[in-house]
């Protein structure tokens, strides 16, 4: 089940979601709008590879945007810092971020119950578009879960993404083996 507006607000007051900064009318029916942090990333090397540490390249978005182009890999970052503790978070684009071409996330839409930083985005886009820091750029959903938790994310002793940020974060893939 996904938690109602009113659930969400109930949660919060409990201190088992965590928003930073919360703005009530982030709040919509059945999920909470995040925002695009100032930080971009790009990977250094054109072609990736899984099994080594692919460095990124950090820069900030000037006030006046910055234009992504299609065919290129972005990490973004959320503006807003969550914790989640008895839920498990989804992170959606939003309509409108999605009928400006810009695809949030490939993959990892879904957070782990304990995780504890921003949202690391891996932003693709369909065409050039120019994007602002602190734009709306997706949606946080949370559903309950069935059962008991044995190891949150954050007490994870080989959790990858643990490290609190206010960057995007490259994938460590490379610390997999495989």
């Amino acid at each position: 089940m996904i938690l109602s507006d009113k659930r969400i607000l109930e949660e919060i007051d409990r201190g088992s979601i965590i928003i930073e900064p919360f703005r009530r009318e982030c709040l919509g029916t059945n999920s909470y709008d995040v925002h695009l942090g100032k930080y971009l990333a790009t990977y250094k090397d054109r072609v990736l590879d899984a099994k080594k540490h692919n460095e990124i390249v950090h820069f900030e978005i000037p006030k006046t945007g910055f234009v992504l182009e299609p065919n290129t890999l972005y990490l973004g970052v959320t503006l807003e810092y969550t914790e989640t503790h008895n839920h498990v978070p989804f992170l959606e684009g939003k309509s409108s971020t999605g009928r400006l071409g810009i695809d949030i996330h490939a993959t990892a839409g879904k957070g782990d119950v304990g995780f504890c930083n921003t949202w690391t985005l891996e932003i693709s886009v369909a065409q050039p578009v120019r994007v602002y820091a602190g734009m709306p750029i997706g949606q946080l959903i949370y559903f309950k879960v069935e059962g008991d938790i044995e190891t949150r994310y954050n007490t994870k002793g080989n959790a990858k993404y643990n490290n609190k940020t206010t960057r995007p974060v490259e994938s460590m893939m490379w610390k997999n083996e495989f």
